[in-house]
């Protein structure tokens, strides 16, 4: 596994890098010369990046990859908050690809799975492109 990289910043930045390595491929390169593509969750502005990293949603993230809990209700039941808040919680940090559901038969509780090793917070606070604009 691996951590997953969480950066604020254009997503052209982003495609741009990704456009490099696939050329690259396509000119015949081997894609294992061109090392291991750490993943990686781009926000636009510092405000959104604040949103995912609540206290509240690290406890979640913390409680998940260190319990492995068997479904939502017992994730609520781990950091002590009700159901609706840890289902919404959790159903954006799946929509973000932070989480995971792990695949479960119909009519069997939804099992969320952190795949990673962490998050690695990569904020570049020189690079004034990428500052919030809300925050000026």
């Amino acid at each position: 596994m691996t951590k997953l990289k969480i950066t604020v910043g254009s997503v052209d930045e982003l495609a741009e890098r990704t456009a490099e390595r696939l050329a690259a491929i396509e000119s015949g390169t081997d894609p294992e010369d061109l090392g291991e593509s750490q993943p990686e969750l781009r926000f636009g502005s510092y405000s959104e990046l604040f949103d995912l990293l609540s206290e509240q949603r690290i406890e979640l993230l913390e409680a998940v990859a260190t319990h492995e809990p068997g479904s939502i209700r017992a994730a609520a039941d781990l950091v002590e908050r009700d159901y609706k808040t840890v289902h919404r919680q959790l159903s954006e940090l799946a929509e973000l690809g932070v989480i995971e559901w792990a695949d479960a038969k119909s009519g069997t509780a939804k099992k969320p799975l952190f795949p990673y090793d962490g998050l690695e917070i990569d904020l570049d606070l020189v690079d004034g492109a990428r500052r919030d604009p809300a925050a000026v």
